[in-house]
């Protein structure tokens, strides 16, 4: 599963894929710009402000318009159960998403099986779609999880996920760099991404300890939940860029 990251993302450590709150697809691919011109090596698009239905036009139109892009995608609130058989018609209809990002893995530290992961990796299967999953554990607005239960659950999700996924409280709230710590020191050298809280000041903190970047509120313009300020891009680039010199 590694190795899939690595043919992405092999140049960026750790790397930087901001997430766009899309409102319509000029907006969206306004900010997509962006991201491509400071030098990122993908960015993520979710539908935080309506249903997946009338999304699903929207990304027809931005990789109509940016086809050789990479670009991921949240559905949000929704498992991979539902998005793989989504991604998997647009794959077929031409349309290539390159990853999927799940707020919610379906994984159950408290159990010695994952029924639900498990259907979900039949689900992603049978679906044809062959993206990188990004999966949430111990994820913001899911079921909490203690934290002596964070290794049970990081290590649980690894057959399961592309990437491992996890975040502070909320959005906009940064993770306890000890909980980064906790994954990092329990899934290996698997990828982990961090998703929410991030900022060119507190990244230095984050860089270390994890694979992947996605960003939102801490790169946008004050005040502004769909746009991204490219001056506070670029600080968080520069941060990462040196992370990755001297790693």
């Amino acid at each position: 599963m590694r190795s899939k990251f690595d043919q992405t993302f092999s140049n960026f450590h750790p790397a930087v894929t901001p997430v766009i709150h899309v409102l319509d697809s000029a907006q969206a691919l306004r900010n997509l710009d962006l991201c491509i011109a400071a030098g990122c090596p993908g960015a993520f698009l979710i539908n935080h402000d309506f249903a997946m239905e009338p999304f699903l036009p929207i990304l027809s139109e931005v990789r109509a318009a940016r086809p050789e892009a990479w670009l991921g995608v949240n559905f949000l609130a929704q498992p991979g159960n539902i998005a793989f058989p989504v991604l998997g018609d647009l794959a077929r209809q031409g349309l290539r998403i390159d990853a999927y990002w799940a707020d919610d893995a379906r994984i159950d530290e408290r159990s010695a099986n994952q029924p639900e992961a498990e259907d979900i990796a039949h689900i992603r299967a049978a679906s044809g779609w062959n993206g990188l999953y990004i999966g949430g554990v111990a994820f913001k607005k899911q079921r909490e999880v203690a934290p002596e239960d964070y290794p049970a659950a990081a290590r649980a999700a690894l057959p399961y996920l592309d990437v491992i996924c996890t975040s502070g409280v909320a959005t906009g709230h940064a993770a306890d760099p000890a909980k980064m710590q906790v994954f990092r020191d329990a899934i290996g050298d698997a990828p982990l991404a961090l998703a929410s809280g991030i900022t060119p000041e507190n990244a230095p903190v984050y860089a270390p300890l994890v694979d992947l970047m996605l960003v939102a509120t801490g790169i946008n313009f004050d005040g502004d939940f769909h746009n991204i300020d490219p001056a506070r891009l670029d600080a968080l680039l520069a941060v990462t860029r040196t992370a990755g010199e001297t790693a």
